[in-house]
């Protein structure tokens, strides 16, 4: 018996309620003949309906190409899924079906922050926290050429970031090489972004936090105070020897000074002394006998107002005559103490009689008159 005698199944499972699926395709494209006029003469409201459905697909395929691109956007156009252009700020309008648009924010600075344990030069663990903040600047390479930027951005920072911490020993990078560390990474991950292709730009990465692990902080704690104290001990040493070694100077100045005050002194005293001996000398050819006992007599005289008590040996005597200089001169000093007061009451006495004649004399003037 064939297959497509009545009652047999159709090979391919098809079956006889198939006829109607047949039926509605050969309807719907009936109709669809009909509206294009296919079929046969078409009536005129069939025509205008047409026309105005037509004019309605228009509008709206018209208006659902239009979109609007703010400020710090650009639009990246797609045609047929490759890159076409970049449209600026404004209102743009592309065929759709054709061409698609992706709208990038160029203006938002975004940022990723990641924690990681790497090793320094000096073959020590630091842990490090650190952020980056980044834009876009170019649209097309960052929509093609990225899938994740974050974590491309996340990955390459750390990459960049293990290469300069294996250049810098621990001390360094914990205590002044913040900034340092930071800006070469910062270069070096701009780099990296640049070969990608990726249209990133990186604004800054900063270092959050910087320090040795957990296990052995203590340690380092107390390496960084033994450190501080010597900075410390250095600093306070700096500032005794700046203190005194002006001081040092300033005298080792004044001792100069003095000494060549003292040299002159010298000098001039030396000079004076030969001069005086010279004229004394001149003096002394002219009269040898009177020249002596002037010498003679300026000699006692020195040694004598040097000394209060004066022993005397008179020749051809036994006896020693003792002259108590000093009682003498006392004496001597009081004795002029009470003339210059006696002096000094008769004065006041003087004049207090004086003061007193005047008045009786000046009383009796003007009794006469």
């Amino acid at each position: 018996m064939a297959w497509n005698e009545p009652g047999n199944k159709d090979p391919w499972g098809r079956n006889k309620n198939t006829s109607n699926l047949d039926g509605i395709i050969k309807d719907f494209k009936k109709t669809i003949d009909d509206l294009l006029g296919n079929g046969g003469p078409v009536p005129p409201s069939s025509k205008k309906s047409a026309g105005f459905l037509a004019a309605i697909f228009f509008v709206i395929y018209l208006l659902s190409g239009i979109y609007i691109v703010n400020d710090g956007e650009r639009g990246v156009v797609l045609q047929f899924g490759s890159f076409n252009e970049i449209t600026m700020p404004g209102p743009h309008w592309v065929p759709r079906f054709i061409q698609s648009v992706e709208i990038v924010d160029v203006s938002k600075i975004r940022s990723v922050q990641q924690k990681a344990v790497m090793l320094t030069e000096d073959e020590n663990i630091v842990s490090i926290s650190f952020a980056i903040q980044y834009d876009v600047k170019d649209a097309s390479d960052y929509i093609f050429n990225l899938r994740e930027p974050d974590i491309t951005v996340s990955q390459a920072g750390e990459s960049a970031i293990r290469e300069i911490m294996g250049q810098n020993t621990m001390d360094y990078i914990i205590t002044e090489g913040r900034t340092g560390v930071a800006a070469d990474t910062k270069k070096l991950l701009q780099s990296v972004l640049d070969s990608y292709g990726a249209g990133i730009n990186v604004q800054t990465l900063n270092i959050l936090e910087a320090q040795p692990p957990e296990q052995v902080q203590d340690a380092f704690s107390d390496a960084i105070k033994a450190r501080e104290d010597e900075q410390r001990y250095i600093n306070e040493a700096e500032a005794y020897s700046n203190e005194i070694i002006p001081l040092a100077r300033g005298e080792a100045k004044q001792m100069l000074e003095q000494a060549l005050a003292y040299k002159v002194k010298l000098i001039n005293a030396a000079e004076g002394e030969a001069s005086r001996f010279t004229q004394l000398y001149n003096e002394y050819k002219k009269a040898p006998d009177v020249t002596k006992e002037r010498l003679y007599i300026e000699a006692v005289q020195s040694v004598l107002s040097n000394s209060s008590k004066i022993m005397i040996d008179v020749e051809g005597g036994n006896n020693l005559l003792y002259l108590p200089l000093d009682q003498l001169i006392d004496k001597n000093k009081n004795r002029n103490n009470e003339i210059q007061q006696s002096e000094s009451e008769v004065t006041i006495k003087d004049r207090i009689n004086s003061s007193r004649n005047n008045f009786n004399l000046r009383k009796r003037d003007l009794y006469n008159e």
